[in-house]
């Protein structure tokens, strides 16, 4: 099974647009304004990135087969509301310390959906990001910060370390949801990360379970939800910081 690495982005290739998606059409009567043309990119962003199937079975290779089609009717869905997320699929991936974790894996067009999502909000909330935070965000990874710890150690000899336990599992959902609203008055952001948020896990033995809290690992969105509970204003929101820089990111 092919899984994707978290903290790495792959630049996407050079694939044909389909006629549809080179040029705008005229305002429709859609609830929300979604660009074909973002539709497009995240396509092209989420095929870079590579991955598996989800429940569906379905490959990227299969989904370019009927392209123009598929994307088109993800545009429709995700542009009138109707748009509503299928199982993810559960995989579980065993831990060196022992025991698994279970990878959350969306259906392709559903990883689609989350990047078209994650390429709009994600340059609303990046300025609230400290400078120190490294992890999951565009042109910054763990080896960047690696770097500046090897030059800071020659300063300080101590340094600290914690680990959130389960965080991925853990997050509460209605708290995730006002950091996203603090962030965005988008409706449809909003709409599309709810809907994620409670989307069901499909177990390997074919059923479904519910979720009320956590988000999946292995989704596009994932990662920067568990960011942007931690921005600086989302904690001074919830906890009331009197010295705004104590709340780091």
């Amino acid at each position: 099974m092919s899984v994707e690495r978290r903290d790495s982005v792959k630049r996407p290739e050079r694939v044909a647009q389909p006629d549809d998606v080179r040029e705008e059409v005229a305002p429709t009567a859609k609830p929300f304004v979604i660009s074909k043309r973002r539709v497009y990119e995240a396509y092209r962003l989420v095929k870079a990135n590579a991955g598996s199937a989800g429940v569906d079975k379905q490959s990227i290779a299969a989904f370019e087969e009927n392209l123009r089609d598929n994307l088109y009717k993800l545009w429709n869905r995700m542009s009138s509301g109707s748009y509503f997320p299928p199982p993810v699929k559960a995989v579980p991936i065993p831990k060196k310390s022992g025991g698994e974790r279970i990878l959350g894996v969306p259906t392709v067009s559903d990883r689609i959906a989350q990047m078209v999502v994650k390429l709009e909000f994600e340059p609303a909330v990046e300025p609230h990001f400290l400078p120190d935070s490294y992890g999951y965000r565009p042109g910054k990874s763990a080896l960047d910060a690696v770097g500046v710890t090897r030059k800071r150690c020659w300063d300080d000899d101590w340094v600290i370390e914690f680990d959130i336990k389960g965080l991925f599992d853990n997050i509460p959902h209605d708290l995730l949801m006002k950091a996203v609203e603090k962030h965005t008055d988008s409706a449809w952001i909003r709409l599309y990360v709810q809907r994620w948020l409670t989307a069901p896990m499909q177990m390997p033995d074919g059923t479904q379970r519910a979720r009320d809290r956590g988000t999946p690992q292995g989704g596009v969105i994932s990662p920067w939800t568990q960011k942007v509970i931690s921005t600086r204003r989302a904690l001074c929101g919830y906890f009331g910081c009197v010295d705004r820089t104590a709340a780091t990111a």
